[in-house]
């Protein structure tokens, strides 16, 4: 085989691979991104600290977390957008968050507040490592066990 040919057909092979991996790439990532991030609002609440679970891929609307006999140390509203892989644990409004896997949207994540494990999964909801199915509009009270959450 002549040199040029040789030279062509490495270009042209380059060429294709280039375009099915941008191809490739392309559609795994919207496979991870489609379903979107769990968005989780932190509210200190009227009388009691609040937790709002949200995700509308899944049909998870409102479903609220209270936690009677706690303290907020904040005044305000904080939501935060679970889409991003961050090094845990890290501090959110009224606990901590221990485990986040963002792979494939919603993903997987923990937060550890006011004594209780909270993980939110595609699947179930699970408090304190017991399983409960997902009900969008659900209200869940759970007696805080440690009183006040991280200072900020």
């Amino acid at each position: 085989m002549k040199r040029g040919k040789l030279l062509w057909q490495l270009v042209r092979v380059f060429v294709v691979a280039l375009v099915v991996y941008a191809v490739v790439f392309g559609w795994i990532e919207h496979r991870r991104v489609v379903k979107g991030p769990w968005v989780v609002s932190f509210a200190p609440g009227n009388e009691s600290p609040v937790i709002f679970l949200n995700q509308s891929a899944l049909g998870i609307r409102d479903v609220r977390i209270i936690f009677r006999e706690a303290t907020a140390q904040t005044n305000s509203v904080q939501v935060i957008e679970f889409s991003q892989a961050r090094a845990v644990p890290f501090d959110v409004p009224l606990g901590q968050c221990v485990f986040q896997d963002t792979t494939f949207l919603p993903g997987t994540v923990t937060f550890e507040v006011f004594g209780h494990q909270i993980q939110l999964m595609p699947r179930v909801l699970t408090i304190d490592k017991a399983e409960r199915p997902w009900r969008s509009g659900e209200v869940i009270e759970l007696r805080a066990t440690s009183t006040n959450a991280p200072a900020r």
